[in-house]
């Protein structure tokens, strides 16, 4: 005996049988169950979700020989008819492949006779958005005032398509796309019945893979079958589907987190020797980003590492990478090859850092770790330097010679925001050290303060960056102390804040007391957008 694929083996026959769509067979069943039959359906969908399988169920319930009912038996020659595909008056139409006038036009010129043997004789026209027009026009009369033992079962999967004189004359169900839950709970039970053993993981794998459709999860686990008939293992689904271990991404996003541009390259070089699909890999990115997202939110996390980042992660740059991701997964394909696109999304995220945008963050082109790179904003010259060199060097780092020159730089609460910019300091170590204020300074301690409504930021990787910057700066050991606070603190984040706020309101003031401005507002009745002036750190006005 062939083999039957299990789409078709595990069609449900019952409305009871159906994964889903529980909407629909509520509205159809209480119709049934109260002689209520309109003469056009029509269910679209996307593709697997029970579209035909539903309108074959329903030629059963209003055809069945013990009555019109939502349970018909299954046993009469009506029902054994109908599931095997003999039943002469349940007439299957596939319309991609009749879009000819005439074929509609032969197609009704048998609806006038009564059925042969059941009690309504049954159109089912698949993908009936391929008709052409004038199919639609021929089938339009028919379709509004059929005879009395016709019903029409139209199914498409893009009802946009339909001419709308079409959609007024047919009961419209939309089918969903079916829960990732469901249907790996209906893939365990398949397992579990065909004695396939299977890992909930796995299965999982696979009901994500279907994107909502049952027969594409049937027919990947056909797949999966095949490629391990003994035990389906969630690494052997990852590698046939071609997608990677969730740690990869971790490992990505920590590196991110850290701002380590090296370690960053050879995780994405590792991940390149598995040849993976590139886009899959940063749709897994999103979706991970989402998680820590929400658990910055909700707290809900059962994942360590998707606790872990949500607290490293400050939930500007979650939503920055977020983003570019997305655009990254937009411009894949323009990409000469997608690990070379996927390279430069994940670049484009190192480079870029969600600090507040009245902060001015210092430049660097450099993406290797902080701690080991160059100072690109103050240069120490060691004692043993010649006199030659250290003049060579000077004079190209003119704009922070005074800083490499104090042996003993001056530091108190009032200048920390001056002297912040020369710490070498990027990402959220940066971001963390404007949102400090200066509490407390020894001959080798420093102690800073945090309000508490910022002690997310806190983590040890970022205090031991900015310890390490202050100790290049004072060109000796510092221990650094960050304590947490309850009052109010002016850092020079929040400082930069509201000196950009009074230079908005002094430039829109301005603006709005032009004599030239209200001149041109009053003759063409204009009206000024306030919320587009965004004042400059020097603006240079024509005189």
């Amino acid at each position: 005996m062939s083999y039957q694929v299990l789409a078709r083996q595990w069609r449900p026959h019952h409305f009871n049988d159906m994964i889903g769509q529980e909407h629909v067979l509520r509205m159809l069943i209480n119709a049934l169950d109260h002689q209520r039959l309109h003469h056009a359906y029509l269910f679209s969908g996307t593709r697997g979700v029970g579209k035909t399988t539903i309108a074959r169920i329903f030629a059963k319930c209003v055809n069945c020989e013990t009555g019109i009912t939502a349970t018909p038996c299954g046993t009469c020659s009506t029902c054994q008819a109908i599931d095997n595909g003999h039943f002469l008056d349940l007439i299957e139409v596939d319309a991609a492949s009749r879009t000819k006038v005439e074929d509609t036009r032969e197609l009704l010129e048998n609806v006038h006779y009564p059925p042969t043997q059941g009690r309504y004789k049954m159109y089912l026209i698949d993908e009936v958005h391929m008709l052409s027009g004038h199919s639609f026009n021929a089938l339009l009369k028919t379709l509004e005032e059929p005879p009395v033992h016709v019903k029409f079962l139209l199914a498409t999967t893009d009802p946009k398509r339909l001419p709308i004189t079409i959609l007024s004359r047919c009961l419209q169900f939309k089918l969903k796309q079916v829960p990732v839950e469901k249907i790996t709970e209906h893939l365990a039970h398949i397992c579990k019945t065909e004695a396939h053993e299977a890992e909930p993981a796995a299965l999982q794998l696979l009901a994500e893979a279907a994107e909502g459709s049952v027969r594409d999860a049937l027919s990947l686990l056909d797949q999966a079958i095949a490629y391990c008939p003994t035990h389906i293992s969630t690494s052997e689904i990852r590698h046939m589907l071609g997608s990677i271990e969730q740690d990869v991404i971790f490992r990505l996003l920590n590196a991110l987190a850290a701002q380590n541009g090296n370690l960053l390259w050879d995780e994405i070089n590792q991940l390149a020797e598995y040849a993976p699909d590139f886009h899959q890999v940063l749709n897994e990115l999103i979706s991970v980003l989402h998680q820590v997202s929400v658990t910055q939110i909700a707290s809900n996390a059962t994942h360590e590492s998707i606790k872990q980042l949500a607290t490293t992660l400050s939930a500007q740059e979650v939503q920055l990478y977020y983003q570019i991701g997305l655009i990254g997964q937009r411009d894949l394909p323009l990409a000469p090859t997608p690990r070379l696109g996927f390279e430069m999304v994940m670049l484009r995220m190192l480079a870029f850092s969600p600090i507040t945008d009245t902060l001015d963050r210092p430049s660097s082109t450099n993406i290797s770790t902080p701690s080991t790179s160059k100072p690109t904003h103050k240069t120490i010259i060691p004692e043993t330097a010649t006199s030659q060199s250290a003049s060579h060097i000077t004079t190209h780092q003119t704009s922070v010679k005074p800083a490499a020159q104090t042996k003993e730089p001056m530091l108190d609460d009032k200048n920390w925001a001056n002297v912040l910019p020369q710490l070498n300091l990027t990402g959220m170590a940066y971001a963390l050290a404007s949102n400090c204020t200066l509490n407390h300074i020894e001959e080798h301690h420093i102690t800073l303060a945090l309000s508490i409504n910022h002690q997310p930021m806190l983590s040890k990787k970022l205090s031991d960056r900015i310890e390490e910057s202050l100790s290049h700066y004072f060109q000796k050991p510092m221990k650094l102390t960050i304590t947490i606070i309850t009052t109010d603190i002016q850092p020079p984040a929040k400082q930069q804040q509201i000196a950009s706020a009074a230079r908005r309101a002094e430039a829109v003031e301005t603006i709005q007391n032009d004599a030239q401005l209200k001149e041109l507002i009053n003759l063409f009745n204009a009206k000024l957008d306030v919320n587009s002036i965004h004042p400059v750190d020097n603006p240079k006005f024509g005189s």
